[in-house]
Order: structure tokens, then sequence, then C-alpha cells
């Protein structure tokens, strides 16, 4: 069994066993104080009914009459003259008898009273009653009964409470078992899933064992295990990405870098190859830039310092100086953004946003065509919109275009420059200011981006 299970049984056996050992001797001792209460008070009333009949009639032939009426019985009676000399006893008077005799109080009630209810030590329990006629003692009645009945009661009575305890131990440990399985086996099963998951084996299936916090820590493992094979994926295919990445600069660098170096190379040949080597080393650098911001908003290690900016001049200098290449590539950009509108943001980290998305629209935009910078006010939010008139985003590439790495068109992207990253820094960059990105593309129309704040 496994340890969890031990240790759970034990604890409910100790448990359950201190709550139904207090239970047990609790009701014993009141059964058998209840039980000795009965049968003291029983004594002291047959004494009292014996009183009143020779109260009523105290002759000779009633005190035979009682002596043999408790012949008969299983206890005795004795009756006394006042100064204590036996008148009459129903059996042969027991030296424990007179010795119980003998501790009379001096005053005793009209109603009796009980000597000795010692039943544990005594041979016998005893009571006395006082026979008062005409306002005057005639003598005592005493009642003996001996222990030995009350012995026997009690043994019987502790039998029963042994094999009702043995029992209810019995039943106890069987539940106990029934009980720890069923709560010990789904965390077993939890635990061994967690171990496989430890080793790199996600594909955890766990029963469903309800909706208590068992249940809950089941569903909470399971979704651990998706989580972090989704992440494995993900890390899988970053590494390659990025393994990928920089080796096609790499290759390039090193092949040209080998080609100028030879001794029949021209000048002109050696130009181009060094252009061709400066142009790898910018990508390449662009792209470890780009990781290492990744890497810091992954770590949570970059830092948002929001301020309020006026949101018209902020877009107009934004547009300057992305506007020769505007002009280079004869795309006409329009920004349309009322003047009272501000905003908390990031002055730096949002303006790499908006470029980013600027230029991506540049990028894949024909020319004279038309790129559209919208800023307005919409319910409380402020929404910034970059929409161009380019060849659109495939629907099947739209929910991944945020992804590390993801291009839709990888060939055309490569030659643009690009790294597969920028997206990814935008969104985690707008989120970071609390807001929201949304993309809606269509094929030969455009694709409109839509910053919410």
């Amino acid at each position: 069994m496994n340890k969890i299970s031990v240790k759970i049984a034990v604890l409910f056996f100790i448990a359950i066993f201190i709550l139904e050992g207090i239970s047990m001797v609790f009701l014993h001792n009141n059964i058998i104080h209840s039980r000795v209460h009965e049968e003291l008070t029983s004594l002291q009333t047959r004494g009292n009914n014996h009183r009143e009949i020779l109260e009523a009639s105290f002759h000779d032939e009633t005190i035979r009459h009682i002596a043999i009426m408790e012949a008969q019985t299983d206890t005795q009676v004795i009756l006394t003259k006042p100064d204590g000399t036996i008148y009459m006893s129903s059996n042969k008077v027991a030296d424990e008898m007179k010795k119980i005799m003998n501790i009379k109080p001096k005053s005793v009630p009209h109603e009796g009273l009980i000597l000795e209810d010692d039943w544990k030590n005594e041979a016998y329990i005893a009571s006395i009653s006082p026979v008062i006629v005409d306002n005057k003692i005639n003598g005592y009645v005493y009642m003996f009964q001996n222990t030995k009945k009350i012995k026997d009661l009690i043994s019987g009575l502790n039998q029963h409470f042994l094999i009702a305890g043995l029992l209810s131990l019995l039943f106890m440990i069987i539940i106990i078992i029934f009980l720890t399985r069923f709560v010990t086996h789904p965390l077993i099963q939890m635990s061994e899933a967690t171990k496989r998951i430890s080793k790199g084996d996600f594909s955890v299936s766990l029963p469903n064992v309800g909706k208590d916090e068992i249940g809950e820590l089941g569903e909470s493992i399971k979704v651990l295990a998706s989580d972090l094979e989704i992440l494995k994926n993900e890390r899988n295919e970053f590494l390659a990405s990025i393994s990928h990445e920089l080796r096609t600069p790499l290759t390039y660098i090193k092949g040209y870098a080998d080609i100028a170096r030879r001794q029949g190379t021209n000048n002109e040949d050696r130009d181009k190859y060094l252009g061709i080597i400066f142009e790898e080393t910018g990508k390449l650098s662009k792209l470890v830039k780009e990781l290492f911001n990744l890497a810091k908003m992954d770590e949570n290690t970059f830092s948002i310092e929001k301020e309020e900016v006026h949101l018209l001049p902020y877009f107009q200098t934004i547009i300057e100086k992305v506007s020769p290449a505007f002009l280079e590539y004869q795309i006409e950009i329009v920004l349309e953004c009322p003047d009272h509108l501000y905003a908390k943001i990031d002055p730096m980290r949002f303006e790499q946003v908006i470029l980013n998305l600027i230029d991506n629209a540049r990028k894949y935009s024909e020319p004279k065509t038309k790129i559209d910078v919208v800023v307005k006010r919409i319910d409380g939010a402020i929404h910034m919109i970059v929409q161009d008139e380019g060849k659109g985003i495939p629907e099947e590439d739209l929910p991944r275009i945020f992804e590390r790495f993801y291009r839709v068109d990888k060939s055309r992207t490569r030659a643009l420059g690009g790294t597969g990253l920028g997206l990814s820094i935008v969104k985690q960059l707008v989120e970071a200011h609390g807001g929201a990105i949304e993309v809606s593309s269509s094929h030969n129309l455009g694709t409109t981006f839509e910053i919410i704040l």
C-alpha cells in the first residue's frame, strides 16, 4: 500500500479509535451507574414497603409473613429492635451483614437510606428503613442483596461491550481501508502522472473524480500537462526557427567572406560580396536585437513607463520618420487623428509598435496605394488603426500571425528582411500596456490592425 494510504489510514484509525473509545467508556460507565442505581433504589423501595406493612400491623404474624416472603428471593430482610437486637431475619445473618449494620447512623429519615453501595469491594449492598408506630421507633428494617448479582450483570455487560467494540473495530478497519483507497487512489494516479510529466511524457490521462478539491487538482494536472506539452512544442519550434534564421545569414556571411578573401577576386566583385555580407550582418543584428527584446518580455525584466501623450503630434512625428521610405515606394500614408486625444502610454515602446505595423503595411503594399493611420475614441477606449491596401493575409493564417517566426509568405518575407518576430513583439507590448490588438484581412483588399487601449 502506498505511503499516503498508510498515513491516512493510521490517522483515520487513531481519530475514530479515540472517538469510539471515549464514547464506549462514557456509555459503559453511564449504563453501569444506571443499573447499580436501579438496584439500590429497588432495594430501598422494597425495605420501605416492608416498613409500611409493619407500621400498619406490627404483629408476630406479619413479621413471620415478611420473613417467609423474603426467604424465597435473592434479597434478605432483617428486623431489629431500636437497640440493634435482631428480632427477625429471613435467612442466616452473615458477618458482613453485621458489619454493615454496625454503621447505622444516629438519625435515619423515615424514607430510609442506603447503608452500603460499594458493590465492587463489599459482599452486600444494604438499605435501612425505620419502623415508626405512634410516633415511636419500634425497630429498623434492613435489606441486603448479594453483590454477586450486580457483578454478574456488569460482567455480562462488559462482554457485550467487548463484542460490540471488536465488531466496531473490525467494521471501522474495513471502512477505513475502502475510504483510504477511495481517497488515495486518485492521488496515487496523480502522483504517477506528475512523475511522467517530469520525465517529459505529457500524455497523462486521469479519471474524473468529481467536483471536489481532488477533482479540481486532477483537472489542474491535466491542464498543466497540456500547457507543458504546448510549451515544449513551442520551445522546440522556436529553437528550430532560431537555428534556421541564424544559419541562413551566417551561411551567406561565411560563403561570401571566403569568396572575397580569394586572391583572384576583383575589386568590383569583392565590393559586391562585402555589400551582401554587410546586408546579412544587419539582418542578423536585427534578429538578435528582437530576440533579446522577446527574452526581456518573457522574463518581465523590461519596464513600461507610461505618461500622458498628446496623440496627434506623437503620430505626426512617427509618420515624418517613415515618410522618405514611403515616398521611395510611391505609397501614400494618411493620418486621421483628432487634436484633443490623449493616452497614457510608454512613448518609446509604443513607437516601436506603430513603426512595426506601418513598416509591415509598407512591405506588403504595392506602389501607388494608400495606408491609413486612424486614431479615434470609441466608448471611452482609444482605437489605433493601421490599414493598407495590400494583397491581404489568407484566412487560415490569421490566427497564427502573432506567433514567433511565423510567416505567411516565407520566401518574400526573407527577401524583405523580416524576422518573423515583429508582430509577436507588437502583441506583447500592446498587452503590457493593458490593451489588445486585433487583425482582419480580405484577399487583395488589404489588412487592418486595430489596437484598443
